[in-house]
């Protein structure tokens, strides 16, 4: 059969691969002038390709639509792709949290690998090649193009949509793969950025560029609750956090975005608010004997200047105007009360939330074509035969630690593997 993948990203390319060994004939056509473009920023250029984790964690993991998962996972699991890799020359390793790279810590290595074997089984790929549209002519499909070489239309007897969605447009994600969705009369889920920074409604300018090891982030907010909304405690964990001109990042506020994506897509009036605790491995009243401490032992010290052993100097700074303790005040005039009051703010620091940070600058897209009108065993169109989704297009996304990579080989594949049954 004659097959087309629209996009050379993960999921496309692993497509075409499958769609190849199964003896079709292939081609892939690519807007940008090289595959894998976002493939080569991922895991800081590193490219995380999976995560070597038992299936309960890696659907726990998957935060949309895990369910519609089953069968491609299981028929391409992480193990399958750390074993697709190795087949294919690349060498992995396995890091902290089951994190899987390859050994050259390059993520132009993968790109390599998955391109070296699209030439060896045949598949034919043409950059700088933008799908404008597509038409079903019965079983045939016709798709129509612009390149340097002007418009061309190209008959298929398949068609593998594997656009991606809108995160890092800079790499082509521009929401083509909705628009065919569309045309062909699927529902898109509502999109909004995901894996990504927060924006805070106080700027965070003055803390930019700091990073906090060791915090506790708790994240309360609405969530939706028999029409309409309640508000709860939405996310918790322990890590590693980072300041920005505009908000917070870091692995911490990414995975606590994956669960806000859904309610800022949504028109709520009710606030979203992080707490932030610094000291969590110390109780309350740990904290407050070692703030006491402190003040003991620069007894005649500003309180404005007594926080610098505790806290880097530009929190410290912060924490100081939070409190309300006048910063020219002596340790030794702090009252218990306004003591207690700092130390609360110590194990609660809250800054409300504003929103999520753009597209440009999420790492995947949460949203995208309706999975109830996909396929879960083939990934074939229920509403017109011989056209496949594979990856971050569909309304499937996951927590950072190589699982939305996985998403895309195991969609992938899985789109390669049924064309034409």
């Amino acid at each position: 059969m004659r097959v087309y993948v629209i996009g050379a990203g993960a999921a496309g390319m692993m497509a075409a691969i499958t769609a190849a060994k199964s003896g079709h004939s292939v081609t892939v056509l690519e807007k940008n002038e090289k595959a894998g473009k976002k493939i080569y920023i991922t895991g800081k250029g590193r490219c995380n390709l999976t995560n070597a984790c038992d299936n309960d964690t890696f659907f726990r993991s998957v935060k949309r639509n895990p369910r519609f998962l089953y069968s491609s996972y299981s028929a391409f699991s992480a193990y399958d792709a750390i074993d697709a890799f190795e087949q294919m020359g690349l060498k992995t390793k396995v890091e902290r949290g089951n994190r899987v790279f390859p050994v050259s810590d390059k993520s132009s290595d993968v790109i390599k690998a998955l391109e070296n074997e699209m030439k060896r089984l045949g598949v034919t790929v043409l950059f700088n090649t933008k799908v404008t549209g597509i038409k079903a002519a019965g079983a045939e499909k016709v798709l129509y193009t612009e390149s340097r070489e002007g418009q061309k239309a190209f008959e298929a007897d398949a068609v593998v949509i594997a656009t991606g969605g809108l995160s890092y447009r800079s790499t082509g994600s521009d929401g083509d793969g909705y628009r065919f969705a569309k045309e062909f009369g699927h529902s898109v889920t509502p999109c909004t950025p995901s894996l990504v920074a927060l924006e805070l409604v106080q700027k965070t300018a003055e803390l930019e560029g700091l990073s906090l090891k060791n915090v506790t982030l708790t994240v309360t907010g609405p969530v939706p609750s028999k029409g309409g909304f309640k508000v709860k405690e939405i996310y918790r964990d322990f890590g590693e956090m980072l300041f920005t001109r505009n908000g917070i990042s870091g692995p911490l506020v990414l995975s606590a975005s994956a669960e806000l994506s859904p309610i800022f897509s949504k028109d709520c009036p009710e606030k979203t608010f992080v707490h932030i605790d610094l000291k969590p491995a110390l109780t309350y009243e740990q904290l407050d004997l070692r703030v006491l401490r402190d003040f003991e032992a620069n007894i005649n010290k500003n309180f404005g200047n007594s926080l610098y052993d505790l806290l880097p100097s530009r929190l410290a700074d912060l924490v100081v105007r939070r409190s309300g303790i006048d910063p020219l005040s002596k340790v030794n005039t702090v009252t218990a009360g306004e003591r207690e009051r700092l130390v609360k703010l110590l194990k609660d620091l809250e800054f409300e939330v504003a929103g999520l940070a753009g597209f440009n600058e999420a790492v995947i897209t949460c949203g995208g074509v309706n999975v109830k009108e996909v396929d879960p065993k083939t990934m074939e169109s229920k509403l017109v035969p011989g056209v496949y989704f594979a990856g971050e297009v569909l309304d499937l996304d996951a927590l950072t630690g190589g699982f939305n990579l996985q998403i895309a080989w195991s969609t992938g594949v899985c789109a390669g593997n049924n064309i034409g049954l």
